[in-house]
């Protein structure tokens, strides 16, 4: 219940300074937030799991449009999605950087022994639950690719 009443303390905040960037983006982490607590068969709270999960797919829909209208050479509306990341962003624990993963994925396939591409997929659930909210799946798994090839 932390994230929430983080997220309200900016929304404040963000009105007080009339950034409406800021509050854009942090209206929508309370929408999420309150949707994912309302949905049938969910618990009253999120745990920081659920958290960190919802945030990591809010920053990454944001991503992926600003790639899509980056695309279609739209920049201006590029802009505000990029921006709207980085703010959500800031709500997440710090993210682990390549070289940290690399190292990481590189203790995971020494202890158990994998070679090669056919043990992707051990690699993957392995690194995925030990680096989870500290890297994002595409990250790892571009690491996990590289390792093993």
């Amino acid at each position: 219940m932390s994230l929430l009443l983080d997220i309200n303390e900016g929304i404040k905040t963000a009105m007080k300074a009339k950034d409406t960037v800021s509050l854009e983006s942090l209206r929508a982490v309370k929408s999420a937030i309150l949707l994912a607590q309302t949905e049938t068969g969910a618990k009253e709270e999120l745990s920081q799991d659920d958290e960190i999960k919802l945030l990591q797919r809010l920053v990454k829909q944001r991503k992926d449009s600003a790639n899509i209208y980056i695309g279609q050479g739209r920049q201006d509306l590029a802009d505000p999605e990029i921006a709207q990341a980085a703010i959500i962003e800031q709500f997440l624990p710090k993210q682990l950087t390549e070289e940290e993963v690399e190292a990481v994925v590189k203790k995971i396939i020494a202890d158990n022994n994998f070679a090669g591409m056919a043990d992707m997929g051990k690699v993957m659930g392995i690194a995925s639950k030990e680096l989870a909210g500290t890297a994002d799946g595409k990250t790892i798994s571009t690491v996990v690719k590289k390792s093993l090839a």
